[in-house]
Formats: structure tokens, sequence, C-alpha cells
């Protein structure tokens, strides 16, 4: 049995979920009232509760087939972040040029998408791991490429190919656009169902938890 399905979580009880993301840090006090703080995780992982979104009974069957479908914390799969699912600023719709890749050689073919948050001191990069494939928009040195033809993505990887006739050259920047998911899996194997009216029902709670790409 495959570890992940790339099935989005129903969008209509994730619409009013709740969450984000997650470090962590060690904080020592020091004797002179300073302190030292180290970061336990290189990356961020964002946890969810999704249980806010169940409001009817249409809404409870259709979360606990996907709880059953996945097996409970078994399998992946992936959750929209209505707070964070563009590549551009303030979740707007994508464009070619909104986030960098790297730049060219005349020999890399794959560029792994990702996206950066902060500019002037320490900026994040985020791998993206599940793009929406059909969002995806590339551009090299500003130019940008017709997907099928110069590039293919892999929406289970995140990852852009381009074909040998469009390989960025030497300098040349890569960059692109997207929409995506997060990887996550169930953090529970037990659904706690509250059925309090016959036309309503209710998970008091849902735990999502990120998968690390």
């Amino acid at each position: 049995m495959t570890s992940f399905h790339e099935v989005r979580f129903p969008l209509d009880v994730s619409l009013h979920g709740r969450g984000g993301p997650e470090r962590r840090t060690d904080i020592v006090a020091l004797g002179s009232n300073r302190e030292q703080r180290n970061a336990r995780w290189a990356h961020s992982r964002r946890r969810y509760e999704a249980g806010y979104g169940v409001k009817s009974l249409a809404q409870l069957s259709q979360a606990i087939a996907f709880f059953e479908e996945r097996r409970g914390r078994l399998i992946g799969f992936r959750w929209r972040d209505r707070a964070d699912y563009s590549s551009a600023a303030q979740g707007g719709a994508p464009s070619p040029g909104d986030q960098s890749l790297g730049v060219g050689d005349g020999v890399r073919a794959d560029f792994q998408l990702v996206k950066t948050y902060g500019a002037s001191f320490a900026p994040y990069a985020r791998v993206i791991a599940k793009p929406v494939a059909e969002s995806v928009r590339v551009a090299v040195g500003g130019v940008e490429k017709t997907p099928n033809v110069d590039f293919t993505i892999d929406a289970a990887s995140g990852i852009v190919s381009f074909a040998p006739s469009a390989v960025p050259a030497n300098g040349a920047a890569v960059s692109a656009g997207f929409l995506f998911d997060v990887p996550v899996r169930f953090d529970t194997d037990y659904l706690e169902i509250d059925i309090s009216s016959f036309e309503a029902g209710e998970i008091p709670k849902i735990p999502i938890i990120e998968i690390i790409p």
C-alpha cells in the first residue's frame, strides 16, 4: 500500500480549518540574565485542526470516509492551507517570475520548486513538493516557457524538468509561479464523533500534521 495519496482533503471542510507553521527552539537562560537560542528544526512544520469545518452530516460523512480511506495516520494526503497556497504575494494569481529556482549552467535540467519567505535578513526557502500541476508557470531569463513542450512538472515532487532543447543557458535565471498544497497526514488514529442533532454532527478534533518532504 502506498504511503501517500495524491488527493486533497475536502475543501469545504478545510476552509474553516485552523493552524499554521510551527518551529522548535531551545532557549537557555544564563546567569547574566541573557539567553542563548538554538533552532532544533531546520524547517518549520505545519499543524492544522480540521474539526472546526465539520458543520453538517454530509461533511461528517465525508470526513469519516476520507479518514477511513487513509487508514488514520497511515497514509498521507494533500491539504489546502487557505492562508498560504500561492507563490504570489498575498495569495494572488501566480506569475512566472514569482519565485527564484536558481540559475542555469547549460547542463542542469531539473529544478525544485521553492517558496522564499522574507528578504532582508535571513530569507527562508521552503521546498514545495505538492504543486497544482496545471497552475505552474516557468520562466527562463524572464521569458515564459511552454508547459509540456519546454518543461514538465512532477506534481508529486515539485521538480521542474526542462526538455533537452530548453535547458537553461549558463547564467540564465530560472523562476516559477504556482499554486500548491501541503503534504500532511492525520495526527490521530481515532475520531470522536458527536451527533448533536438529526441534521447536524461534528467531530471536535481532527488534528493534521505536515509531512516534511
